[in-house]
């Protein structure tokens, strides 16, 4: 965390584009301190220049001093983009950077949330119990998740059930991967009140008579492809009544015979949409990233198309601790809430980027050009503050299920620390 956010309180940091603020520099150590007799000489400077002669024309640089240590600065911020306030202290000759963004109405009505809607326990093919996955996702900065084992849908209510007795702030939603017969198409049911996976096993007959129906609307050759393309459909719109959250999983996930999903079916996918999100960024290992590279190329050129894609980035991860894929790969939602409806609309809505961030790599959003620059903002200015307060509720959250009886007192007095930081960082 670089020495700004470490040792100085600025608030707010995103502000309503094209509208003054009033920003305060607060100290929080004596690594820095103000004194108010001495001179700050302040420079603002917007990332995206603004010209009408050819020229740039920079804002003057003025002399404030600080009060009581704290220096209190107006300033007009125009435009949805990133901007700079330096201020340097003429006695000590130190200089500190502070970056702020400001960003059109949708956006500055909205909240950015970190989350994975595509992980999984030791109840299928993951190391972990449901409740350690849980504790884990919020260590680590996420806002919301949800636990989509392999054909079963209970492992995710296990995650609810672990903390039913506690006022989180971490969504846990419900979820499963869904695995229709004869069907390699992988879905995620993110958020559905029921499990898919049963109610296709429980209703056999129903199920193979309205795929057939879909089927003769579908036109491809391949018969088998045909089968899948209508069994994936049939499975979205069940995922919609239960009130989830359908996606379309990594389409280019490449296997020793080849990709996973025949060239047909992705065509159809990409062609129709019927899924409501698509796996822009998926769960990868090293040696495949090649297929998030397939899978960011092709939805950018779906865009070029003019299409509307949903999408979201997930880590697939199947181990939290000491396992690579965790925390690599998520989405960013920018929603009004972190209300399950609410994350659910704002992906359908364009509201989200997917996002890459392996060990060791540069990070790497995916999506609509604003929401990306704006992410990246986040990701280097105001996530950091954000993970800290999160990292401390995961502690705590692993010691509850370890059986201590003090983390669930210590749990519900830390609720709403992060809607805390993120009033005194939104200029409202």
């Amino acid at each position: 965390m670089k020495e700004e956010l470490r040792f100085f309180e600025v608030t707010p940091k995103i502000i309503l584009a094209d509208t003054t603020a009033e920003i305060e520099i607060k100290p929080l150590a004596k690594y820095a301190t103000f004194d108010s007799d001495t001179d700050i000489e302040v420079a603002y400077y917007p990332l995206e220049h603004f010209s009408t002669i050819g020229e740039y024309n920079y804002q003057e640089k003025y002399m404030v001093r600080a009060k009581d240590g704290v220096i209190q600065l107006t300033q007009y911020f125009i435009g949805e983009q990133e901007h700079i306030i330096k201020i340097t202290d003429t006695a000590t000759k130190k200089s500190y950077t502070f970056n702020f963004y400001s960003v059109r109405a949708d956006l500055f009505d909205r909240i950015p949330y970190k989350g994975d809607l595509h992980m999984h326990s030791h109840h299928s093919d993951g190391k972990e119990s449901p409740g350690f996955v849980t504790a884990s996702c919020r260590k680590i900065g996420f806002d919301f998740m949800a636990l989509t084992d392999h054909g079963k849908y209970y492992p995710s209510i296990e995650c609810q059930e672990t903390y039913k007795d506690i006022d989180l702030d971490i969504l846990i939603a419900r979820g499963e991967e869904v695995h229709p017969e004869n069907n390699n198409v992988h879905i995620i049911n993110f958020g559905g009140d029921f499990s898919v996976n049963e109610y296709m096993q429980d209703n056999k007959d129903e199920y193979y008579k309205e795929v057939k129906e879909i089927e003769k609307t579908i036109n491809l050759d391949d018969e088998h492809a045909k089968y899948e393309c209508a069994s994936s459909m049939w499975c979205f719109d069940k995922i919609r009544e239960g009130g989830g959250l359908s996606i379309f999983c990594h389409p280019y996930w490449l296997i020793d015979s080849g990709y996973y999903i025949s060239n047909s079916v992705i065509d159809f996918m990409y062609d129709n949409q019927p899924y409501d999100a698509n796996e822009v960024v998926g769960g990868y290992h090293p040696f495949e990233f090649s297929s998030n590279t397939l899978q960011i190329a092709r939805y950018y050129e779906e865009r070029a198309k003019g299409k509307k894609v949903p999408i979201v980035g997930v880590s697939d991860a199947h181990g939290c601790e000491n396992k690579d894929l965790f925390g690599w790969f998520y989405t960013i939602v920018f929603a009004p809430s972190n209300e399950q409806p609410d994350i659910i609309k704002s992906i359908k809505d364009l509201y989200s980027v997917g996002v890459e961030f392996p060990a060791g790599e540069t990070v790497r959003p995916v999506g609509p050009f604003r929401l990306v620059k704006y992410a990246l903002f986040l990701i280097r200015e105001v996530f950091p503050l954000h993970d800290e307060l999160c990292y401390e509720e995961g502690q705590l959250m692993l010691k509850h299920i370890s059986g201590d009886e003090n983390a669930k007192v210590r749990l519900n007095s830390l609720k709403g620390q992060v809607s805390n930081l993120y009033n005194k960082l939104f200029s409202k």
